[in-house]
């Protein structure tokens, strides 16, 4: 299949060009230099010469504190950007990947079951209503559309710390000798690795709509930090700290559990538990 990744440098987007590449695909990578996907000509302009037939949008606006002061942003990229593409692939009949957010949920602070993709969303922040509404156009506008919802990635490709809290937590660890970690937020942690191979297991059926796709189980970003120093072999003083002992910007789903049925349901992947996954990426 000829297949289109919008975000191909970053995390998940580095990932996804090697597992579909080794699955045999004929592969195009885009980066930001590129496209601009707020941009419906620069759209067109780089998607004509390669007449993709799955286009895959892994760009996102991630900044989720800065978005709250500057929501503009936000909805530019992570709303209108979905929607011209929704709009260029409907208009050439290709098929399309939306990438999503577990921070489309958090309304419900007292939870404690994994939400279904049948469960109404409610997102608490600016980034998680823009998500959300690129979600919406995606479709409603593109028939042929996979929408997949993940949380809390990181990948080889983030291997600077811009956003994969595995090596924010390396790093910050070596600078410092305590740290204070959030103990209130329930969530899954994935590796872009297993979320590529499910992805690439997704593609080859014609089952478009909304899919759930993490790794197994939960936790919390304080036994997350936990589990990555005691793998890592790393003698590091933790502090379990509130929501609002935090102060961030923008307010955070306390409990964004995602079930994952569905996805095992239609390719028979099915992922890793959390801690697997995480040892594995250290240990690679």
């Amino acid at each position: 299949m000829r297949i289109t990744v919008i975000g191909s440098q970053g995390q998940l987007g580095h990932d996804l060009m090697s597992s579909l590449s080794a699955d045999g695909h004929q592969l195009t990578g885009l980066t930001h230099q590129q496209i601009s996907i707020e941009e419906a000509a620069s759209i067109e302009t780089a998607l004509d010469d390669n007449a993709p037939e799955l286009v895959i949008n892994t760009a996102a606006y991630n900044k989720v504190d800065l978005a709250e002061s500057a929501p503009e942003a936000a909805f530019t990229i992570n709303t209108f950007g979905p929607r011209n593409l929704a709009m260029y692939c409907h208009q050439k009949n290709i098929r399309l990947m939306q990438i999503s957010t577990d921070y489309v949920f958090g309304l419900e602070a007292a939870r404690q079951s994994a939400y279904g993709e049948h469960d109404a969303p409610g997102p608490l922040s600016a980034y998680g209503q823009s998500k959300l509404a690129g979600e919406y156009f995606v479709r409603a506008i593109c028939p042929q559309h996979y929408v997949v919802r993940t949380c809390g990635l990181y990948g080889k490709a983030g291997k600077t710390g811009n956003g994969n809290f595995v090596e924010t937590m390396l790093r910050l660890g070596k600078e410092r000798d305590e740290l204070s970690i959030i103990n209130d937020q329930h969530c899954t942690p994935t590796s872009t690795r297993d979320l590529s191979t499910a992805i690439t297991r997704l593609i080859q059926t014609d089952r478009f709509g909304l899919y759930h796709a993490t790794s197994q189980g939960q936790t919390t970003w304080f036994e997350f930090a936990r589990t990555i120093f005691e793998l890592a072999g790393m003698d590091v003083k933790l502090n379990a700290i509130s929501t609002e002992q935090y102060h961030a910007a923008a307010e955070r789903p306390r409990f964004s559990v995602l079930d994952c049925s569905k996805l095992k349901a239609t390719t028979g992947f099915a992922f890793p538990d959390w801690k697997e996954a995480l040892k594995t990426y250290l240990e690679s």
